[in-house]
């Protein structure tokens, strides 16, 4: 029996977009009227779009997305993910989500999947989870250890580990993909002078994140959606579908790489867009 009554599953490939890469800059965090000149009701107003980066990338990977949503009337929130420890990424997501009135749309990619599955624990006003090529763990379940649990990630073999001192005082390990090996490794479909540049700035996450076992999911109270990245080269495509078929989400494929958020944002901003009109 599905446990949500908004939920059925469905396969259906979505239209696949190009897009021309990431925009230069930063996106600040933005919340708009859904309704200009007049203040919106409980009945017009448009849920606000959480969006929860993962490893290896920042908010900027969600650029294409967010002009897309803004242009549709969705107020939209792109978080800056620590990378630093699931459970403490986890609380930061949350105290954001808090501050937030009304209905949220919280999306997460790669290990801000893992991010949002805790977050949005016992937060009222998360309506919808949307998985793009991301982690969905169930309780007890690390990041590292999905990576592992179907062959196909190479995952291992493109990152760079650097000894640092953490938040706490120990020590550990950052983890980067080779600038060399990014490319291929997570963004093949992404033109490389963008890839290039992702490289250069990409975000390191710690050994410690990657490891760290997830709490009581979201997932299993809230509806979800999942975007399969059919060519994805971090999280195979069958671990993808093993975790949405197991949360029971709502479930598309598109041909694109890791960074889909970047290469398909027309399709990453239709999947949360349905999600959207789900929760109204």
């Amino acid at each position: 029996m599905n446990r949500h009554p908004l939920r059925r599953r469905v396969r259906t490939p979505l239209t696949l977009v190009a897009t021309a890469g990431i925009a230069a800059g930063i996106l600040a965090a933005t919340v708009v009227p859904a309704s200009a000149g007049r203040a919106p009701t409980a009945h017009t107003r448009k849920p606000t779009v959480v969006l929860v980066h993962g490893a290896f990338a920042d908010a900027t990977s969600w650029n294409g997305v967010v002009k897309k949503l803004k242009r549709d009337g969705y107020p939209v929130v792109a978080a800056a993910n620590p990378l630093r420890g699931l459970g403490s990424d986890a609380a930061y997501v949350k105290e954001l989500l808090a501050g937030i009135e009304g209905p949220v749309v919280l999306a997460g990619h790669s290990y801000g999947g893992a991010v949002i599955t805790d977050a949005a624990r016992g937060a009222d006003n998360v309506k919808a989870l949307v998985y793009i090529a991301a982690f969905i763990p169930d309780k007890g379940e690390s990041a590292l250890e999905l990576a592992d649990k179907f062959p196909g990630s190479t995952l291992g073999a493109a990152l760079r580990p650097v000894t640092v001192t953490l938040p706490d005082g120990s020590r550990g390990q950052d983890l980067y993909i080779e600038q060399g090996k990014f490319h291929r490794q997570f963004a093949a479909d992404v033109p490389k002078n963008t890839a290039d540049i992702m490289a250069v700035t990409q975000r390191p996450v710690t050994a410690a994140a990657l490891a760290e076992d997830s709490s009581t999911p979201a997932w299993k109270t809230v509806p979800s959606w999942a975007l399969v990245a059919t060519e994805d080269r971090n999280i195979p495509a069958r671990t993808q579908h093993f975790m949405a078929e197991r949360a029971d989400a709502r479930t598309v494929e598109v041909r694109a790489s890791h960074a889909v958020s970047v290469s398909r944002p027309g399709d990453v901003s239709r999947i949360i867009e349905e999600a959207a009109r789900a929760t109204r």
